[in-house]
C-alpha cells in the first residue's frame, strides 16, 4: 500500500491496513507529529478496542481488550535509552503471542524487532495530507 489520505480518509487507510498485512506487528516509523498515534487510535477503533487508547509514553506499553477478547498492545519507544529497556518488559513475549502489536519508534528497539514485522511509513505532505507505504 502507498497512498495519500487526509484526516477524513483515516478510517478507510486503517480498515485497508488491517485487511492487508499478514502479521500482527505493526511498526510505525515517522517523524513526530506525523500521526503515527492517531492512526493507531483509529486502527483500535477498528479492531473494536474497549479501553481508552491513549500513547504509552512513559509507561513504554498499553495493554487493550477488543470487543472479541483479543489483546492489543500498543508500545511507544520514544524515550527509551537502552534496548535493555524493552527486554525488562518482555518484549519477546509480547512479539510470540500472536496478538496485535502495535509499535510506535521500532527504530529504538531495532535489534528486537520480528524479521517478519510489516512496517509502516508515514510522512507530511502538507498540514492536511499524509502519505502511508506499508514494506
Amino acid at each position: 500500500m502507498n497512498k495519500n489520505y487526509s484526516l477524513e480518509g483515516l478510517s478507510e487507510v486503517a480498515k485497508e491496513l488491517i485487511s492487508s498485512v499478514k502479521n500482527k506487528t505493526l511498526l510505525f516509523y515517522g517523524q513526530m507529529g506525523v500521526g503515527k498515534t492517531t492512526l493507531i487510535k483509529e486502527i483500535c477503533n477498528q479492531l473494536e478496542v474497549l479501553d481508552n487508547i491513549s500513547s504509552p509514553t512513559f509507561s513504554l506499553v498499553n495493554e487493550y481488550e477488543t470487543s472479541k477478547k483479543e489483546k492489543v498492545f500498543h508500545f511507544d519507544f520514544y524515550r527509551i535509552e537502552d534496548e535493555n529497556e524493552a527486554l525488562d518488559i518482555g518484549i519477546e513475549e509480547y512479539f510470540d503471542n500472536n496478538a496485535w502489536c502495535l509499535v510506535e519508534w521500532p527504530e529504538n528497539i531495532e535489534n528486537l524487532l520480528p524479521l517478519d514485522a510489516v512496517e509502516i511509513h508515514l510522512s507530511i505532505l502538507d498540514d492536511n495530507q499524509r502519505n502511508i507505504q506499508i514494506k
